[in-house]
C-alpha cells in the first residue's frame, strides 16, 4: 500500500514540475506497490487452500468437512 502511495506522489510531483523521470519513477513504483500486493494476495490464498486440504485430509474423495450442508 505504502509504495502505491508514494509512487502516486511521486508521479503528481513529476507532472507538477514537468520532471518526466520523477513522473515515471512514481508510476514504476505503483506498479511495483500494485505486484507486491497481488502476491500477498495468492499467498494468502494458497494457504488457506493448504489448511483446507489438511484439515480434509482424512475424508472421502468428494467429501468436504468444511462443508456444513450435505450435496446428498
Amino acid at each position: 500500500m505504502k509504495d502505491q502511495i508514494r509512487g502516486k506522489v511521486e508521479e503528481l510531483k513529476g507532472k507538477l514540475t514537468g520532471d518526466k523521470g520523477e513522473e515515471m519513477k512514481g508510476k514504476l513504483r505503483q506498479t511495483v506497490g500494485n505486484a507486491k500486493s497481488t502476491a500477498r494476495d495468492v499467498r494468502e490464498d494458497m494457504r488457506e487452500e493448504a489448511d483446507r486440504r489438511w484439515r480434509n485430509r482424512d475424508a472421502e474423495p468428494g467429501q468436504d468437512k468444511d462443508r456444513s450442508t450435505s450435496s446428498r
